[in-house]
C-alpha cells in the first residue's frame, strides 16, 4: 500500500472526515531535504471533521500528527495540514 493510501486511510478511521482530499507533493521538493526518489516524502492534507469542532489549530494538527505517528517517524519527512471543523471557511 502507498504511502498516500495509508494516509488516507488512517485519517478516515481516526476522524470520519466529511471531505479528505491527501496530495502527494513530493515532486514540489526534489533537491530538499527529506526528497527521495519515487516521491511520497512530502504530504498535503485537507480535511474536514467534526471531531476538530471547538478545537485550536494546533490541537487539530496534533492529532492529525498522532494519528501518522507512525509514518512521520519513517517515511514522511513533511505534512502540510489543513484541517477545519464543518462550516468552517474554504480550504
Amino acid at each position: 500500500m502507498s504511502a498516500r493510501q495509508t494516509i488516507t486511510n488512517k485519517l478516515r478511521e481516526a476522524f470520519l472526515p466529511e471531505s479528505l482530499e491527501v496530495q502527494d507533493e513530493s515532486h514540489l521538493h526534489e533537491g530538499h531535504a527529506g526528497h527521495r526518489a519515487g516521491g511520497e516524502t512530502h504530504f498535503r492534507i485537507y480535511i474536514v471533521s467534526g471531531a476538530f469542532k471547538g478545537k485550536s489549530r494546533i490541537e487539530r494538527h496534533r492529532l492529525i500528527n498522532a494519528t501518522l505517528a507512525d509514518e512521520l517517524a519513517s517515511s514522511v519527512h513533511a505534512l502540510a495540514i489543513h484541517a477545519q471543523a464543518p462550516g468552517e471557511g474554504g480550504n
